[in-house]
């Protein structure tokens, strides 16, 4: 036994010192990489190249990352307003002789192309090129393609155009299978946001917003191709209509792409170009890269600040994240910026379908004191619908884009009903004792009785009062037409504008330039907020386990959405101002 013991405490010894060891290699490695890290920015070379390839997920706002031996941080996004700050100081950099896009298919937004597209367009008035290739265009692609002085397409390539569709998912028949019954009391009747749960395909209502919709975008990424490639409309939507990009060749015969070229002998013209010597290599520098080059010609020794909230993802309570917007963490955001006497102006940026109709009042309310002492400019990125418009109608002026999803103005309550898939389908019942006859409500095992469906839909009919009052007021608008163009209506930015929904076309950097001149200064800074998490903190989280979503992301691919989606409908609680919908347009 002693012996036993002598071995078993040797052993435990043992386990402890290289518990030890393992962390002190960890915290010397850690050290090593935040030494790196703030060490100086990375400096390039003249008659280098910006390589954008846009191959990850674009959000408004990135997160702190930075490349450090060669790794780039947990987060798998690229930043918008990264994307936008570094065209803005490429166009200034001497060392920057050109951009080169190596594209495919983008997973953003239209309206984030659209705003990229915008900026490379600034980019060209400095006078450098902008060269686009590509193995296969999306039409996503291909239209931010057409914003380069030559677009490439390899001798073998694809290239995608066809007129856009949107697919929407609908869940009746799987509700149905698991005899769950979804109970909705909705105000609006455009609110197609739970069409997906009671019907297989559209109504001819949503058929008609949605139509509408992406008749509005299509049309708004047939003007800009007409600008730059000299192709009529009516050509474009005749080459649609029949699909008459079959081959490269076509693709090079109707002038959508100048040359037929691969990629070596694309290196070989960059050289031409750039008079490099075709036994050197083109210097590149990637996007990620060139966040870390310091901007010489940046203004941050000025003391006016405008600061840029971002508000992305679903809308509920408490601290939400990045991608999420948590009505706690973003109060407090709009409040430090209102009570900051050196921000001058405050620039809304919003990127949501809604959520929780509470939790988007608690922000409106943030927005309306803060519009009574100092410009606030509302930025519409993809969608800014239903909670997602709530939150912004407070603003001094909503700056959008002609293809963001708008509106949605109408709410719903959503009350499952379990009864019949535990009962039916796994034999499990229910009972209760109660001291009241509605002591049981909200109840999720049974159905609603009338009388608490009544008070459901009177809290419904009260909010989408509250929520038309409020745009009627922010909007200034007669409440009954403020009600005639919601009932849960989607519109594109360009109906948005004509209906008095949005002020001006335009993306973050418009809205930051609008917020400037309100606020009358010429001289100031742009600060982000809410304040992030160090990327060594997401990085630890994410070694350590605390971030799960990121493996699950990891798993399931492009499938992370139905997750994310069906996520949603469980955690809804209370009446919700928002699009369940996803439009997906393709």
């Amino acid at each position: 036994m002693k012996q036993f013991f002598k071995i078993m405490f040797a052993s435990m010894l043992g386990t402890f010192l290289l518990f030890v060891l393992v962390t002190l290699i960890s915290i010397g490695i850690l050290a090593a990489i935040v030494a790196t890290a703030s060490s100086d920015d990375t400096v390039i070379s003249k008659n280098t190249v910006l390589r954008m390839t846009l191959s990850k997920a674009i959000v408004d706002r990135g997160s702190k990352s930075k490349i450090v031996m060669g790794y780039a941080g947990p987060d798998n996004n690229t930043g918008l307003n990264d994307l936008l700050d570094n065209l803005k100081k490429a166009k200034k950099d001497d060392n920057v002789a050109g951009i080169y896009m190596d594209l495919s298919d983008i997973p953003a937004g239209i309206a984030t192309v659209d705003e990229i597209r915008d900026a490379l367009i600034e980019f060209k008035t400095s006078g450098k090129f902008i060269w686009a290739y590509s193995e296969a265009y999306s039409q996503k692609s291909y239209y931010l393609a057409t914003a380069a002085d030559k677009i490439f397409l390899n001798p073998q390539g694809v290239l995608d155009f066809k007129g856009l569709a949107s697919e929407m998912t609908f869940l009746k028949g799987m509700l149905e299978k698991l005899d769950i019954k979804m109970q909705i009391i909705r105000h609006g009747k455009f609110k197609a946001a739970t069409e997906p749960l009671f019907l297989d395909k559209m109504s001819p209502e949503n058929r008609k917003q949605i139509t509408k919709l992406i008749g509005d975008i299509w049309d708004k990424m047939l003007t800009g191709i007409t600008e730059t490639r000299k192709i009529s409309k009516s050509d474009l939507n005749r080459i649609a209509d029949s699909l008459k990009i079959q081959s490269p060749q076509d693709a090079l015969k109707y002038k959508f792409v100048d040359q037929l070229i691969y990629k070596d002998e694309l290196i070989s013209e960059m050289k031409k170009k750039l008079k490099v010597d075709e036994k050197k290599s083109v210097q590149y520098v990637n996007m990620d890269s060139y966040t870390s080059v310091a901007d010489k010609k940046s203004k941050t020794a000025a003391t006016d600040k405008i600061a840029v909230i971002y508000a992305s993802g679903s809308i509920g309570g408490g601290e939400g994240d990045d991608q999420s917007i948590g009505s706690e963490r973003i109060s407090k955001a709009i409040r430090k910026a209102r009570e900051d006497d050196k921000v001058k102006a405050i620039v809304f940026r919003i990127n949501s379908g809604g959520g929780s109709a509470l939790s988007s009042d608690v922000i409106w309310r943030e927005i309306e004191l803060a519009h009574r002492v100092k410009p606030v400019v509302a930025s519409f990125g993809d969608v800014a619908a239903s909670g997602g418009y709530y939150i912004a109608c407070a603003a001094t002026k909503i700056v959008a884009d002609p293809a963001t999803i708008t509106g949605s103005i109408g709410v719903f309550g959503l009350i499952p009903n379990f009864e019949g898939l535990f009962t039916k389908k796994l034999g499990i019942t229910f009972d209760w004792a109660m001291t009241n006859k509605n002591g049981d409500y909200i109840p999720v095992m049974k159905p609603l009785s009338p009388y608490q469906a009544m008070l459901i839909q009177r809290d419904v009919d009260h909010i989408y009062d509250v929520f038309t009052g409020k745009v009627a007021e922010g909007r200034k608008l007669a409440k009954a037409q403020v009600d005639s163009i919601g009932q849960g209506r989607v519109w594109s930015g360009t109906d948005a504008k004509a209906i008095g929904l949005i002020d001006e076309f335009g993306g973050l950097t418009k809205a930051v330039a609008l917020a400037a001149e309100l606020a009358k200064t010429k001289n100031y800074r742009t600060i982000s907020l809410p304040e992030q998490k160090e990327w060594y903190e997401k990085l630890i989280e994410q070694i350590s386990g605390g971030d799960p979503s990121a493996k699950l992301k990891a798993a399931l691919g492009t499938d992370y959405q139905y997750y994310l989606y069906l996520k949603e409908i469980r955690e809804m609680k209370g009446v919700q101002a928002r699009m369940m919908m996803e439009i997906n347009i393709n």
